[in-house]
């Protein structure tokens, strides 16, 4: 008997899984910081650049013997990658962390729902509809439309982000494909940031804060990811990931000082228990992976 199915939820691996989630809305607040100084993109690009850097340093992919699907794959992933991160970056200029992010996991969480191929599930999905459109009431807060349909590409990309995952899992072995990926993401997004940003970029200081929010929203969340995995079942790990729209709330109030009035953060709940919902009623649970956003 393994130690997963003797204690499927033991404390410390979902520890790590809270942690991880806590690392990855730090280092989003912190990339809002440098917003003012290097733009969105400009921030994706040393997000990316530091990303690809420290994965390719850490598992040196082997390029040799790859065939041309495999390497389709990695570049379609990467692609996907920086689309992602772009919206999601341009979501956060104009939204508040909390909302952002609880738009951006529909994506994921109807993917659940499309696969799970059950119709309960798609209530599921409504009650999730609902909660978002709650966003936007209450208090005089609003949401700049564009931000939410910035928030809303980043939610299709992140299911597509799920999809190439899986693809390239089976392409390559370990996280070889992830970090071949990065690289490729990088590569294609790295002139849009330098030309939006311009020299600033390239200040010491804005270096060092790229490469925090690399480790805080990259290495330190895909790390103790694999640990947690080891002693986790996958629909527990799905349902802790469910978290997120709630940890970038409370990160977006500790951090960037982002109040939310009460009916909103009763919608983030909302959202939550659906997409919590939503992986408990599927079939085979598609874990919200890590959107690295």
């Amino acid at each position: 008997m393994t130690p997963t199915s003797r204690n499927p939820a033991p404390l410390g691996a979902i520890g790590l899984v809270f942690v991880g989630l806590l690392a990855q809305e730090v280092g989003a607040s912190i990339a809002v910081l440098i917003f003012p100084s290097v733009g969105p993109i400009g921030m994706v690009a040393l997000r990316l650049g530091f990303s690809a850097i420290i994965l390719l340093a850490i598992f040196r992919p082997s390029l040799r013997g790859r065939t041309r699907r495999a390497w389709l794959t990695a570049l379609g992933f990467g692609l996907v990658i920086a689309g992602m991160n772009a919206v999601f970056y341009l979501a956060l200029e104009r939204l508040p962390l909390g909302p952002t992010v609880t738009i951006e996991v529909l994506g994921p969480l109807v993917l659940s729902v499309v696969v799970s191929r059950r119709a309960s599930a798609w209530l599921w999905a409504v009650l999730a509809f609902i909660g978002v459109a709650l966003l936007g009431f209450g208090d005089g807060f609003a949401l700049d439309p564009i931000g939410v349909l910035f928030a809303a590409c980043a939610g299709v990309l992140w299911a597509g982000y799920i999809l190439f995952s899986e693809r390239t899992g089976r392409e390559f072995g370990g996280l070889d494909g992830l970090a071949i990926a990065m690289a490729f993401g990088a590569i294609a997004i790295i002139p849009f940031g330098i030309g939006s940003a311009g020299p600033g970029l390239f200040h010491w200081q804005i270096l060092l804060l790229g490469v925090g929010v690399a480790v805080l929203s990259s290495t330190i969340p895909y790390g103790l990811e694999l640990l947690a995995l080891r002693r986790l079942a996958a629909s527990v790990f799905s349902i802790l990931m469910s978290l997120a729209p709630a940890i970038a709330a409370l990160a977006g109030f500790l951090i960037l000082g982002q109040e939310l009035a009460w009916l909103q953060v009763v919608a983030i709940g909302i959202v939550v228990v659906a997409s919590i919902g939503a992986v408990r009623s599927a079939r085979r649970p598609v874990p919200p992976a890590e959107p690295l956003a």
